[in-house]
């Protein structure tokens, strides 16, 4: 069984950081590739950015504000977020995609407020 457990969110002002972390516990196989979804009020989960086997994507709206990595010898993804934004507000979950499904974390809420 795999347990995912995420820290680091917050709340910031607009244009401040944070770096997300998610730590991952039992068997993991480092070709399964990780992400970062978010969910907003009132809005479906989207993806926020993905490694798999050190190839990164992003999706549009985060795309040179946010890096994704990942430490395989600590079992260990991260994400960190620069020039924050009000329309970043979201609960953040960590993910690891297997091939029989996806673990998901419990979430991190991160708040952009001034």
């Amino acid at each position: 069984q795999v347990q995912l457990v995420e820290s680091g969110g917050g709340s910031v002002q607009p244009g401040g950081s944070l770096r997300l972390s998610c730590a991952a516990s039992g068997t993991i196989f480092t070709i399964w590739p990780m992400g970062w979804y978010r969910q907003a009020p009132g809005k479906q989960r989207e993806l926020v950015a993905v490694i798999n086997r050190g190839s990164t994507n992003y999706a549009d709206s985060v795309k040179g504000r946010f890096t994704i990595s990942r430490d395989n010898t600590k079992n260990a993804m991260y994400l960190q977020m620069y020039s924050l934004k009000p329309e970043d507000t979201a609960v953040y979950y960590c993910n690891l995609h297997y091939p029989g499904g996806d673990y998901w974390g419990q979430g991190t809420q991160v708040t952009v407020s001034s």
